[in-house]
């Protein structure tokens, strides 16, 4: 049985190696800055305002972060943070912040994304 680090890498793994060339910088970034987003605002905060930015490559990591975790999609990541209870939020923001520690990793580790650089929220 594996414990929940090594199914979130395996996962992120398989989905950092599949993002096509032209997404890598800002999906890179993002996975970079969006925890920090996190943990400033809220995770449906977080949500709504990286949905908003109609960005390809930040979509394609909400998705990904959303399978990681077990759930179909970012749609549904985002519904569940409007609609849990309190104590189920704070384990699905334990549960995205988890997963994109290991696309944050990935992002350097795999597409050498200059952390310096990285500026997709602005």
């Amino acid at each position: 049985m594996k414990t929940r680090d090594q199914r979130y890498a395996q996962s992120a793994w398989d989905r950092v190696s599949q993002v096509d060339q032209p997404l890598r910088d800002k999906y890179g970034a993002m996975a970079h800055q969006l925890p920090i987003l996190i943990l400033s605002a809220g995770l449906t905060q977080a949500l709504a305002f990286v949905d908003s930015r109609k960005d390809a490559a930040c979509d394609a990591l909400l998705d990904d972060v959303a399978h990681t975790i077990g759930l179909s999609n970012r749609a549904t990541l985002r519904s569940q943070s409007h609609t849990l209870s309190l104590q189920e939020y704070m384990w699905l923001t334990q549960q995205v912040l988890a997963a994109l520690l290991w696309y944050k990793r990935f992002a350097e580790s795999v597409m050498n994304v200059d952390t310096r650089k990285s500026g997709v929220l602005s």
